[in-house]
């Protein structure tokens, strides 16, 4: 089984006459995703690819009852786009859109948590599941998804969207399939990071081993190799740390708003040493990656 979702999950897409939109809805009907319905104010009566438009959530959902939404509006509009799903009982909201305020996020998150609602992004891809569906853009085309992704017990959670199918596709070429693959987005407040999801991927008897793809910036993964320190038992991981130049130029973000180093903390650095003392394996080039995890797999196995 995957996390978050899975083959019979309906979907929604808020947004779904934008160009992105169009695009990635598509893609996902296409890899077996089930898209009901979607929404966007003014334009209720046509379709995208069969599926039809809504003026409302509300009046989708009466029609076409769903669990999750891809939201794919402009950062403007992603705050009211988000409280809409959430108040008309959507319990997972993936958010591709970038350049959200920060407090419409906060403001999001905390709703969500009220209604105890699922929150992927914003600034994300999306997430995967192989071989079943997609939510989101994670993967691109079909065609490039098949080619990237294989069933398997490999778990992948990304603070890059673009690296999640790099790190997907290295493990198919040599012949390791994934279970669960997440770009968790590359906003500095996100609405699930590591320390959310280890615990599904943990929980969940496909997987049986996680690789992160971490960059500088932010604390997460230094509390994430605190609380694995904490509960002893947990699902080996395997961490890929990029970006290590970027500690000697402090102040300066690089790609992603959360890729920026103040300090000590959320230095490349520091999470190396703190997984290494969790006991989180560290690949120290991208190619390792695949040497450690035929290592934890096998130990997993034995």
């Amino acid at each position: 089984m995957a996390i978050l979702a899975d083959q019979n999950t309906r979907v929604i897409v808020q947004g779904i006459t934008g160009r992105e939109a169009v695009i990635f809805t598509k893609d996902m009907i296409d890899y077996g995703t089930k898209v009901v319905a979607g929404v966007t104010p003014g334009k209720q009566g046509r379709t995208v690819h069969g599926v039809g438009v809504y003026d409302t959530v509300r009046r989708a959902l009466k029609d076409h009852p769903a669990e999750a939404s891809v939201v794919s509006v402009p950062p403007a509009l992603v705050k009211g786009a988000a409280l809409e799903a959430l108040d008309n009982g959507i319990g997972l909201l993936v958010i591709v859109s970038e350049r959200v305020p920060r407090k419409d996020t906060i403001e999001i998150l905390e709703v969500a948590g009220e209604k105890k609602a699922r929150v992927i992004g914003p600034n994300t891809l999306g997430f995967i599941s192989p071989h079943r569906f997609k939510l989101g853009m994670a993967g691109g085309p079909v065609k490039d998804v098949k080619k990237a992704y294989m069933p398997g017990p490999v778990g992948i959670a990304s603070r890059s969207g673009g690296m999640t199918t790099e790190i997907a596709n290295l493990l198919t070429t040599n012949g390791i399939g994934q279970s669960t693959c997440i770009g968790v987005g590359g906003d500095p407040v996100v609405g699930s990071n590591f320390l959310d999801l280890i615990p599904l991927f943990d929980k969940d008897p496909e997987t049986r081993l996680v690789v992160l793809f971490c960059e500088p910036g932010g604390i997460i993964e230094e509390k994430l190799a605190e609380f694995v320190m904490a509960r002893r038992s947990l699902i080996p991981l395997i961490a890929f740390v990029a970006g290590r130049f970027v500690d000697n130029m402090p102040g300066i973000r690089f790609g992603h708003a959360a890729t920026i180093v103040e300090g000590d903390r959320g230095t490349t650095k520091s999470k190396i040493a703190m997984f290494k003392k969790a006991g989180i394996r560290v690949a120290e080039s991208f190619s390792d990656i695949v040497v450690i995890a035929r290592e934890c797999l096998l130990g997993v196995e034995n």
